[in-house]
């Protein structure tokens, strides 16, 4: 189940987002808020070729949570909590390829 140590969002792994744990509130939204802070300060260094791979890697990674086998008995809120944070961050990568 090598799967589960998979990186979905930067030092955030597969186990942390449908795993019961950590909680949900506040210890998974936390996780989320600080990564996604550090993942945005860091696409300012970033040229444009690694900002295209980074915005393919953070679809894949969001296609990958959302399509477990039995995701409807995992952790919904956790699940719909790491979408909209890796939407966040796919938003401010197309912002940045845009600029």
């Amino acid at each position: 189940m090598h799967y589960l140590d998979e990186k979905v969002f930067g030092k955030i792994t597969t186990k942390e987002i449908i795993g019961a744990e950590p909680p949900e509130d506040p210890d998974t939204k936390d996780l989320l808020e600080n990564e996604l802070a550090t993942l945005i300060s860091e696409l300012d260094s970033q040229p444009k070729e690694n900002l295209e791979k980074l915005l393919e890697q953070q679809k894949t990674a969001e296609a990958h949570v959302n399509s477990r086998p039995g995701a409807m008995a995992l952790s919904q809120p956790k699940i719909q909590l790491f979408t909209k944070y890796s939407q966040k961050y796919i938003q401010k990568i197309k912002e940045k390829l845009e600029s």
